[in-house]
């Protein structure tokens, strides 16, 4: 199973990347809770996801890759991720790593949080 989900998490990375979010959206559970580490707190649902990705790429550029897969014992699976964000002018914002911490219902993505990645 965690394969699996591995292979729904690098779709959904990839879609990211590609700025396609209907392919992206096609991971997730209609109802999904989702972090704005952009902005901070949560959003719900497909449409507020659209919506603020939307709005993010209008202010930088994000490339997010993950490079490493952990089952927790509650069964959620972190992820560790390679963040590139850039301006829209290409200046280096942020680049280094941070968690991404999944649940998943159905084989689709439920749940979504921000973790610091320990020096």
């Amino acid at each position: 199973m965690a394969n699996q989900l591995e292979e729904v998490i690098e779709k959904a990375y990839s879609a990211f990347n590609e700025r396609n979010i209907d392919n992206a959206l096609s991971t997730m559970q209609k109802d999904v809770q989702w972090s704005k580490a952009w902005e901070g707190g949560y959003i719900s649902g497909h449409d507020e996801i659209k919506q603020y990705w939307t709005r993010q790429w209008t202010e930088i550029n994000p490339k997010v890759n993950p490079v490493g897969f952990t089952e927790r014992e509650n069964g959620s699976l972190e992820v560790k991720v390679h963040q590139n964000v850039k301006d829209l002018q290409g200046n280096l914002m942020f680049d280094g790593l941070v968690k991404h911490v999944y649940t998943f219902q159905d084989g689709l993505i439920k749940t979504m949080d921000i973790e610091l990645v320990e020096n």
